[in-house]
C-alpha cells in the first residue's frame, strides 16, 4: 500500500514511505544496516552452496518493500542470484515513485509483489511505453479488508458484514476514550493504501478510523485485545501469518466493482482480490539475460508465503535467515526457475 489522495484510483499495495523522501537518494541508497542487504564479493549469502567461487558483473538491484513478504521474496532473489548465476545482488528500499522512475531508468533493476490494482495512471505509463515491463504473475493472491477475531464473530454474528456495524450498539463494542460513542475502526501507518475512511462517510457507520501508525503496531494492538478477548475491528490482509495465528476473521463489504472504489465520494465497496505479479526495468534484460530469463519464472504461491511468514512474523526470525533455509530444501520448488 502506498499513501494517496482521495481523488486517485485506489491502490491496494502495502506501504509507501514518507512522500518527502528525496527519490534520487531512496534509488542510490541501499538497505541500511542489514548485512544481508549488501552485495558482497563472496557466496556467503546463499541460501544453497552454489557453484561461485566469487561473484561478477554487474550488481542486481532489487526492490523491497516495507512489508514482510516482499521482505522474504527480496531475500530468496539475492540469495538465489547469487548462488546460482554468480552475480552480486542487492537489496533496495525505495518509495513507490521512485521505484516506477528507478526501473524505467534503470537505477533498480525489478521488484517481485506489485498488486495491480494500485497502480495508477502515471505508474501505469512507465508499463505501457515499455520502460517497465510486466514479468507476470508471481502465483499469490492478496486479499486486504476489514477483519475482527473469531471471537468477536461468534459473540455477534451479525457483524459477518457491514450491516451488522450500522446498529450503534454493536459498532459501539470497538470504541475507545478517543472515539467516544463511535466505534473505533483501527487503521494501520496512515501512509498505506486504504479507503476506509470514505467507506466509512458512504455508507453511514457509526465508526472513526484511528491509525495505529505502522505494522508492528497493529499487530501489537492485536495482540493485546486477544490476549483479553476484547472487541477489535481493523485493517488487515491476506496472506499473513497474523491471519491464522489470532484467527481473524474478514467482515464482508459490499462487493468490489471494477471502478468502484475511483471516485472517494462514491466509494463504498470492498478490496479487490489482487493476483499478484511482477514487473523489471526494460534495461534489465540486456544487464544481465539470465536475471531477467529466471525472474520470468519466479514463482512464490500463496502457500510458499504462509510456509514462510510465521517465522518471521511470530518468531521474529531474520529473514534472510528464514529464506536461507527455505532456498536449502526447496530446490525443486527454485531449481525451475533457472532452467
Amino acid at each position: 500500500m502506498y499513501p494517496i489522495t482521495l481523488g486517485e484510483n485506489m491502490k491496494s499495495r502495502r506501504v509507501r514511505f514518507a512522500a518527502g523522501l528525496v527519490a534520487a537518494a531512496l534509488v542510490l541508497g541501499a538497505c541500511g544496516d542489514d548485512d544481508s542487504s549488501s552485495s558482497s564479493g563472496d557466496n556467503t549469502s546463499g541460501g544453497t552452496a552454489g557453484q561461485c567461487s566469487e561473484l561478477s558483473g554487474e550488481s542486481i538491484r532489487i526492490i523491497r518493500n516495507a512489508w514482510t513478504a516482499s521482505a522474504l521474496e527480496a531475500e530468496i532473489m539475492k540469495q538465489l542470484i547469487e548462488s546460482q548465476l554468480c552475480v552480486p545482488a542487492e537489496i533496495i528500499d525505495i518509495d513507490e515513485n521512485s521505484m516506477f522512475t528507478g526501473m524505467a531508468d534503470g537505477s533498480v533493476d525489478f521488484v517481485t509483489e506489485i498488486w495491480p490494482s494500485g497502480i495508477v495512471a502515471d505508474e501505469q505509463a512507465y508499463i505501457d511505453d515499455g520502460s517497465v515491463v510486466d514479468m507476470g504473475l508471481l502465483g499469490t493472491t492478496g486479499q486486504i479488508g476489514w477483519f475482527v477475531p473469531d471471537y468477536v464473530m461468534t459473540a455477534h454474528p451479525e457483524l459477518a458484514t457491514w450491516e451488522g456495524l450500522m446498529d450503534p450498539a454493536n459498532a459501539k463494542l470497538f470504541a475507545t476514550a478517543e472515539t467516544g460513542d463511535l466505534g473505533r475502526f483501527l487503521g494501520t501507518d496512515p501512509s498505506y493504501s486504504q479507503y476506509d475512511e470514505p467507506i466509512i462517510k458512504n455508507l453511514g457507520l457509526p465508526l472513526q478510523v484511528v491509525y495505529s501508525g505502522s505494522e508492528a503496531a497493529t499487530v501489537a494492538e492485536l495482540d493485546t485485545a486477544v490476549a483479553n478477548q476484547e472487541p477489535i475491528l481493523m485493517y488487515w490482509w491476506t496472506p499473513t501469518a497474523a491471519v491464522g495465528k489470532y484467527h481473524l476473521q474478514q467482515v464482508k463489504l459490499p462487493a468490489y466493482t471494477a471502478g468502484c472504489a475511483d471516485d472517494p465520494a462514491m466509494t463504498a465497496c470492498d478490496y479487490p482480490s489482487d493476483p499478484l505479479m511482477k514487473l523489471a526495468s526494460a534495461k534489465l534484460e540486456a544487464k544481465n539475460p539470465q536475471v531477467w530469463a529466471m525472474l520470468q519464472k519466479v514463482q512464490i504461491t500463496d502457500e510458499v508465503q504462509l510456509a514462510l511468514l510465521p517465522a518471521v512474523e511470530i518468531d521474529q526470525r531474520d529473514p534472510a535467515a528464514v529464506a536461507a533455509e527455505w532456498i536449502a530444501a526447496n530446490e525443486a520448488v527454485w531449481g525451475p526457475w533457472f532452467a
